[in-house]
């Protein structure tokens, strides 16, 4: 596995690899893998004959008083799960490399899909994903790009992103990964004490009941959405951030379900802030 830590390096040898005609993957991560990450590279290798994996915290998705500088990190871990699920190069570039001194350009979607959801509270989040991103897809030029579920809003930010701008690269979606008790694999979860960390499982009942009302046949959102708070508010540890339904694509707020329906969740377990979600296609 190579390790690169400049965008040229990564440049020459994905234009080595397009020289043999071969497919290139990209997998965007935050480095401190787990195996929800691994999911989507073993996903990216068993659709690309070459895959990248950039490994980078990103500070222009945070914002102030959130958790960039205790964000955790551990590239040797890192480096040993990617080399175990067959990546091929690893991107590990410094902030100076991918934001040179006085870089003031930045990619942003004006409409309402970063408003909503996280971007309620996390004003300027989406705009460093889509920077970050876009600046990935330029280095790297991959075929596809693979993005877990789990950051759901994200995923469908990325992928009006990739519409608008013309990238022509197809962004692939992959399933949530989950703990043996339910809890979504998230890098955060470390953070939680072992109260906590039992009282997040909370986040994944209220997911279970809520697929439970729509496999049912409840089509009233708002009644899916209530009683997913209130199952949440039986956790005393447990702060809801939202809970919503929305069109995947829009990320507007639907009153039906019906078309692809995201119902997402923000809570605080404690100072922890996690997010869990499931998609419903529409009910016949």
């Amino acid at each position: 596995m190579i390790i690169a830590e400049t965008i040229r390096e990564v440049r020459e040898q994905v234009r080595e690899w397009k020289k043999e005609g071969l497919t290139v993957g990209l997998v965007p991560t935050m480095g401190f893998l787990h195996e929800g990450h691994a999911s989507l590279v073993d996903r990216a290798v068993s659709m690309c004959d070459r895959v990248v994996v950039s490994d980078f915290v990103n500070p222009t998705q945070f914002g102030p008083g959130e958790d960039l500088e205790t964000y955790p990190r551990d590239f040797e871990h890192d480096c040993a799960l990617l080399r175990e699920h067959g990546c091929s190069m690893v991107f590990h570039p410094s902030v100076a490399e991918m934001y040179p001194e006085n870089a003031a350009t930045f990619v942003e979607i004006l409409n309402d899909m970063p408003k909503q959801l996280c971007g309620k509270t996390r004003p300027i989040h989406f705009r460093g994903v889509c920077t970050v991103v876009s600046k990935l897809f330029n280095i790297v030029l991959p075929d596809k790009a693979f993005f877990g579920q789990k950051d759901a809003q994200q995923l469908s930010i990325i992928r009006k992103m990739v519409r608008d701008m013309s990238y022509g690269i197809e962004i692939v979606g992959c399933p949530i990964v989950r703990e043996a008790d339910g809890l979504a694999k998230s890098s955060r979860n470390t953070y939680l004490n072992p109260e906590e960390r039992k009282a997040a499982l909370i986040l994944s009942r209220a997911v279970r009941l809520g697929q439970k009302m729509a496999e049912d046949g409840e089509k009233d959102a708002g009644v899916i959405v209530n009683a997913m708070k209130a199952e949440i508010g039986t956790e005393p540890l447990a702060v809801i951030d939202y809970v919503d339904a929305v069109d995947m694509d829009t990320l507007e707020k639907v009153e039906k379900m019906q078309g692809t329906v995201l119902v997402a969740m923000a809570v605080y377990i404690g100072k922890t802030r996690l997010i869990d979600n499931f998609i419903v296609k529409e009910l016949k």
